[in-house]
This record gives structure tokens, sequence and C-alpha cells, in this order.
């Protein structure tokens, strides 16, 4: 599985704003701008998190999570809270996903989370200033895009010297894999 690049993520960010103002564009005439945002932000957060768990080494509960957030999205629906908690709510959604797929201590989760507040501040702020779809939805992607910089085990150096193996311990994992290279090679033909 090959791990998610920030250029990656901006080729992503790209992808779903220009998506993004399409369908706003076209379906807003129809349904109406609330109607319309709402969706938007429900779908373009399953194109997220359905990205995430694809990026994702872990395998367990993929099913499990996208069924988990489908029923949170639809009673989200269903609730029909502000627009701002609605999307609120979706992004407190996208980070706990991430955090179950993507991070291996509570310190990277934690700042993962401050990063989700940057990139829906950076939202909120391009929409304010600008009014424009297309870039409210790039800078919340593009800053989404910067995860891949925080570490999956942020508990610091002293838990990785404790979590140092004795050097023996190492030699023969070492050898071990040597090994069985050594045998790789020799039924080669």
């Amino acid at each position: 599985m090959k791990t998610p690049s920030f250029l990656e993520g901006a080729g992503l960010a790209l992808a779903v704003s220009v998506a993004a103002s399409l369908l706003f564009g076209l379906l807003t005439p129809a349904f109406g701008i609330d109607t319309v945002l709402r969706t938007l932000i429900a779908l373009l957060a399953l194109v997220y998190i359905v990205y995430v768990l694809r990026r994702s080494r872990t395998r367990v509960g993929r099913v499990s999570a996208v069924a988990g957030w489908s029923l949170a999205a639809l009673a989200l629906a269903v609730w029909h809270p502000p627009l701002l908690l609605y999307l609120l709510l979706h992004t407190g959604l996208l980070w706990l996903i991430r955090a179950l797929y993507h991070y291996a201590s509570v310190l990277s989760a934690l700042a993962d989370l401050g990063l989700n507040g940057a990139a829906l501040a950076a939202a909120l702020w391009a929409a304010t200033h600008t009014a424009s779809l297309f870039l409210s939805v790039w800078c919340f992607f593009l800053l989404q895009a910067l995860f891949v910089t925080i570490p999956p085990d942020l508990r610091g150096r002293h838990a990785a010297r404790r979590a140092e193996t004795h050097p023996a311990d190492r030699f023969q994992q070492a050898h071990r894999v040597a090994q069985a290279a050594l045998r790789r090679l020799s039924s080669v033909r």
C-alpha cells in the first residue's frame, strides 16, 4: 500500500474543489443553497473518508467505519443542525476516522485535531473574504493534505528509548533477516 503524500492530497484538494464548484453551480437553481451545501459537505466527506481508508495500512474495520460514518451522516441530515454546526460535526467525523486509521498515539491524534481546526478556520476565512466555494473547499482540503507530516507516534524520545530493543535482540533480528535473504537468493534460478 502506497503511503499518502502531500502532492497526492493537493491533487485531491484540487479535484474536489472543482467538482464541488461545478455541482454547486448545477444543483443550486433546482434545490436551493442550503440543501446543496449540506449534500456537498456530506459527499465531500465521504470522498475524503474513502481516500483516507484506502491510504491506511490498517485493513480491519473499513466497512464498519464507512457504515458508522453513514449512520452519523444520516443522523445529522435528519437532525438538521445549523450549517456551521453541520460542517463542524462532519469535520469531527473526518478527524475521528483519520485518527483511528493513521495514528498510534493520542498526541498525534490531537495534533491532527489541531490541523482539522486550522483547515476549518482557513475554509471559513476563505468563504467570508472571497465568497468562493472553490477557494473554501481548496483551503480546507489543502490543509488536510498536511496530515502526512504528522508522525504516527508523537509520544516523544523517552517512549522511543523504552521501546528500543536490546542490542543482542537487534543482532538476532538482523541475522534472521539476512538468513531469509540468503535463502531467497539461493532458491532463485
